[in-house]
C-alpha cells in the first residue's frame, strides 16, 4: 500500500473514532471499547476492498459484510455514515428511542447492515448463509464477518466454523478482534478459547494471523484470503481494545461504558491531536 493511501485510510479511521466517542456519549450508553478495537479492519473493508454502494445498497452482486459482535454497533454505524449510507447527523440519535439506530443493528432499519445482529455467535452462521448462496447462484461477491474473541466462547460459532469447512466455503473470510478483554474481564480467565489458531485450523479453516491496527498487514492478508480455494479463512487481528483514546486502552471497564461529557471531551481532542497530525503528514 503506497503512504498515500495509507494516510488517507488513517484519517478516516480516526474520525470513526470520534463518531464512536460522540454516540456513545450523546446515547450515555453503548460499548465504545470493542468498537474501537475493530476500526483500521472496517475501515479498510469498507474504503478499499468490498464492492458496496450507498446509492445502491441492495445490489445483488454487492460484497456482504456482517458484524457478528452487534454491541460494536458504534463502529458499523460511523462507518456506514462515513461512506455515505446514512447521514452523520443520524449518529446523534445511537440507541435514542425515535432512530433506528439501535444499540444492536437492524437491517430492516438501517441501509447497509446486512443482518441483524446482538444475540452473539449467530453472525458466523449467517455469513456462511451467504457465502453458500452467492455459490449456488454462481456469483462472485465475497462474505466477511467480524467475530468478537469473547464471541468464540459460544459453541454456534463452532459448529458454524465446521460448516463453513464442510462446504468449502472459499468466498468467506472472518475477521477476529483479539483484543483479549469481555466484559467480565480477560477471555483467558473468564473462559480460555486459545489456542485460537489451532482449532481453526483443526476444524479446516485457513488461518492469518495479523496486527489489527496495521493497514498494510490487513492488505495482505485479504489479498491472500483471496487466493485460498476450498476452505474458508479466517484473519485473527491483534487489536487493542479502546484503540486510539489513551484512557481507554486495554482497559476492560470501557467494555460497555459510555464517557460521561468529560471523559467525551477529552478522547475528541485527544483524536483530533491525531487527525491534526495526520493532517501535517499529508
Amino acid at each position: 500500500m503506497d503512504k498515500a493511501k495509507e494516510l488517507e485510510l488513517k484519517k478516516i479511521a480516526t474520525e470513526i473514532r470520534k463518531s464512536i466517542i460522540i454516540q456513545t456519549a450523546e446515547a450515555g450508553s453503548g460499548h465504545p471499547g470493542g468498537s474501537l478495537s475493530g476500526v483500521e479492519i472496517l475501515t479498510y473493508l469498507y474504503f478499499v476492498e468490498m464492492n458496496v454502494d450507498p446509492k445502491n445498497p441492495k445490489d445483488p452482486d454487492r460484497d456482504r459484510f456482517v458484524l457478528s459482535k452487534g454491541h460494536a454497533s458504534p463502529l458499523l454505524y460511523a462507518v456506514l455514515a462515513e461512506k455515505g449510507f446514512i447521514s452523520k447527523e443520524e449518529l446523534k440519535g445511537f440507541r435514542q428511542i425515535y432512530s433506528s439506530l439501535q444499540g444492536h443493528p437492524d437491517m430492516k432499519k438501517v441501509p447497509g447492515v446486512e443482518m441483524s445482529t446482538g444475540s452473539l455467535g449467530q453472525g458466523l452462521s449467517v455469513a456462511n448463509g451467504m457465502a453458500l448462496a452467492a455459490k449456488l447462484d454462481k456469483k462472485d461477491y465475497r462474505v466477511y464477518v467480524l467475530l468478537g474473541d469473547g464471541e468464540i466462547q459460544e459453541g454456534q460459532i463452532w459448529e458454524a466454523a465446521m460448516t463453513a469447512a464442510h462446504y468449502k466455503l472459499d468466498n468467506l473470510t472472518a475477521f477476529l478482534d483479539h483484543n483479549g478483554l469481555q466484559i467480565d474481564g480477560k477471555i483467558t480467565e473468564v473462559m480460555s478459547p486459545e489456542p485460537v489458531d489451532e482449532k481453526f485450523r483443526a476444524f479446516g479453516w485457513h488461518v492469518i494471523k495479523i496486527d489489527g491496527h496495521d493497514f498494510n498487514q490487513i492488505e495482505k492478508a485479504v489479498n491472500e484470503a483471496k487466493t485460498i480455494k476450498g476452505k474458508p479463512t479466517i484473519i485473527i487481528a491483534e487489536t487493542v481494545k479502546g484503540k486510539g483514546v489513551s484512557f481507554m486502552e486495554n482497559e476492560v471497564g470501557w467494555h460497555g461504558t459510555a464517557p460521561n461529557k468529560e471523559q467525551a471531551q477529552k478522547a475528541l481532542e485527544e483524536l483530533q491531536k491525531q487527525l491534526e497530525s495526520l493532517e501535517v503528514q499529508g
